[in-house]
Order: structure tokens, then sequence, then C-alpha cells
């Protein structure tokens, strides 16, 4: 750009001859049209060097010497901290990933172990118990593959006890899909144990020969061995006997080599009652006894199915009815406290239920996200469950029972 110009267009005195502005001589470059100057890239200064004083030179030379330094100084500071950062970077992220591999690991450990799981895989019942917790605001009931599929995740998570229940689970397909479902867990699954709850009026003798095999324990409901009070509850269907069908069942549970419980919701209606003779009679391997137990949604509230505020009695009349039969050795009491949270509870979607707050919330079904992921959202109290003796010898072949 400075090729065409006359150099007398630009005469430059000797008196104003100095260092070139930007001070960066080593950029400067001879001028084509003047073999005695020279003129800087940067900023165009132009200088004759001919004229230049030593002292001039000296100068020029140790501001030339001095940009050099600084330049390498910069790059060699630049090139270091670039390196420093990415060392740095590179252990920081080291120091996450071995975070984060032991948080995991942590999670893995502090995860909830799906080991008793009660599967209610449908709503629908022919009882009317006025105090029940899980009504039938459905009628969905899981296609028997989705079903298996979801039984082998929680297998493969470490289910050792399934429960099926409802609703009544004999009601669906007369029973033959609850057989199904009890024979795949057994056989397929292998899982130690495999229980049902049912209000005994859909069992017929056939399921036994078909399915009692797979079966380790068969528990029945009853809260009053007077028929008149099992009416007034609403565990009954029609005038039939709900107590025939008890005795008749815990006669096939014998003959079939099933285990025999009875479980028993103690109400403002049978709380003055005693079961102890009846019990003893039947002699089950367990008696589940629980304190009447208010859910929201179920059988209390706006929402609510069922109004269950007139079934509450409270902690000392349980408690006085458990001590009239402390004779009872195969009693298993269960207050609201201990009922609450200590059990894992599948609904009719395999979605588990957080009753924490008095309620039913749902998780997302295991079927979409799997069981880990699910049973966060449980609620599931491990050390109650533990507590209320969750885990017992629930294999019929452990049992060592006379049939």
């Amino acid at each position: 750009m400075f090729a065409n110009r006359d150099r007398s267009a630009d005469p430059l005195p000797r008196s104003v001859f100095k260092v070139c502005p930007c001070r960066y001589l080593f950029k400067m470059r001879q001028h084509p049209q003047c073999k005695g100057s020279r003129r800087c890239y940067t900023c165009g200064f132009k200088m004759h060097l001919s004229s230049v004083s030593p002292k001039l030179l000296l100068q020029l030379c140790i501001s030339a010497i001095h940009s050099i330094f600084a330049s390498v100084f910069s790059k060699v500071c630049y090139w270091t901290t670039g390196a420093s950062k990415g060392s740095t970077s590179v252990l920081s992220a080291a120091a996450a990933a071995a975070a984060g591999s032991e948080l995991n690991q942590s999670k893995d450990q502090d995860a909830t172990t799906p080991t008793s799981v009660n599967y209610h895989f449908t709503r629908k019942c022919n009882y009317k118990c006025g105090f029940c917790f899980h009504t039938a605001k459905t009628s969905f009931v899981l296609p028997l593959e989705e079903a298996k599929r979801g039984l082998k995740l929680l297998k493969e998570s470490g289910m050792e006890k399934v429960n099926f229940s409802g609703g009544e689970p004999f009601l669906h397909e007369k029973g033959d899909f609850l057989g199904k479902m009890v024979q795949f867990c057994k056989q397929d699954l292998q899982l130690p144990s495999v229980s049902i709850v049912s209000n005994g009026s859909m069992i017929k003798e056939t399921w036994f020969q078909k399915y009692g095999d797979f079966l380790d324990i068969l528990a029945i409901s009853c809260d009053s061995f007077d028929e008149a009070t099992n009416q007034l509850i609403g565990r009954a269907q029609g005038r039939k006997s709900h107590l025939d069908n008890l005795y008749k069942i815990r006669n096939w549970c014998q003959q079939y080599k099933v285990a025999f419980k009875i479980n028993s919701v103690i109400n403002t209606f049978n709380i003055d009652e005693d079961m102890t003779e009846q019990i003893m009679e039947l002699n089950p391997v367990r008696w589940k006894v629980f304190q009447c137990l208010l859910i929201d949604g179920e059988n209390a509230g706006e929402a609510a199915l069922r109004e269950a505020e007139r079934f509450v009695i409270s902690d000392q009349q349980f408690q006085e009815f458990l001590d009239r039969h402390s004779s009872v050795s195969c009693l298993v009491p269960e207050s609201n406290e201990k009922m609450r949270n200590s059990y894992l509870i599948l609904d009719e979607y395999m979605r588990f239920l957080d009753c924490r707050e008095g309620r039913k919330d749902p998780s997302k079904s295991i079927l979409d996200v799997g069981v880990k992921e699910a049973i966060c959202f449980s609620g599931f109290d491990e050390k109650m469950f533990l507590k209320r003796g969750g885990k017992y010898v629930w294999s019929k072949a452990d049992m060592k029972l006379e049939w």
C-alpha cells in the first residue's frame, strides 16, 4: 500500500525521527521505493535508517528485544495456563465421575428390595365391606402376559414372596386368571412363597385340584364368628353363610396341602367379640388382626366409595381386643401405625401405592419405568415391615406342617 507513494510527499526532518509509535520494530519492512527507509506494518510510521543516531538504534534494538520476549512470555503463559486448565478439567471430570459412581453405588445399596409384594390386580369385589380400603374404583385388569412380565421384573429385582389380592381375586375369570399367575410365580419364577387373600366366596375345590400345588398360603378374611355381625359389616353376599365357606376352605387347604391363614379387621361391630375358641379350632398358621384403617379416597373423604369413619376404633380399644386374645399363639397384631407404610402395594396397573399421607399416591408403572425407579415412590418403611413380623417362614415346604 505504500509502494506508489513519493518520498518527497512525506519528508521526515531529522529532529522528528523517533522509535515507531507502536514499538514493533521487528514487524517493519523495507520500503520498496526507498532502500534506506522502512515502514511499520502496524502503524505505517516511516523512518530513514541512514540518518538515525547510534543511540536511537540501540533504543530500537532494546525495544525490539523487549517486544520479542514479551510475546514469547505471553505465549508460554497461555500454553501453561491452558495445559493447567486442561489438566484441572480432566482431574475434575475424573473426580466427578468417581463421585457419581460412588453416589450410584450408594443409591444401589440404599435402594429398596421388593422382598414381599402385595399385588392387587383387580378392584372388583362381590362383597361390600364398609371399611374396605381398596375399593372398586376401576374394573381394569392387566392382560395375563403383561402381568407375568411385571412379576418377572419384580423377581429380577429381588422379590421372594408375592401375595395376590383385590378386590376379590377369584372373581376375575372365576379364578383361572389368578391360578395361572400363581402357577407362573411358583413354577417359572421359582418364588419361595406365593399367597392369596380372599373372602372365600368364589373358591371351588376344582381350583385346588388344578393349582393347589403351586400355592403356599391361602388367607381368608373373616371379621366375626357371628353371621349377623358379618352381614352388618358387609362381609357377605346375600344370605350365603360366610362361616360355612370358611370351614370348608380350611378343610380343602389341609387336603391339598396349602397353609391356611385368617385375616380379621377389628372395628366397632366386632370389638367386644371373643374369637379365641373358633380360632383355636380352625388352627391357622397365622391370624392377622388389623385395626380398622382410614385411607383418603378409598374409605374416607369426598371421593371415597366407602364411609369407614363409623367403623374406626381407638388404639386403646384395639389393645383391649389383643389382650383378650393373648392366649392365641398364632395372633399377629397390626395397628394403624404398623400397617400404613409397611406394605409394598402394587395396584391393578402395577404402580406402587404410597400411603404415607393417609391416601394412596401411585408411582409410575413398573412396566413403564422398571422396578428400581417406581419403588422410590412407594413410601415403603422396611424397618416397620420387619418390626411387624413381615418376614417369616412363608414357604409351605419350610413350615413342616402336618397335613
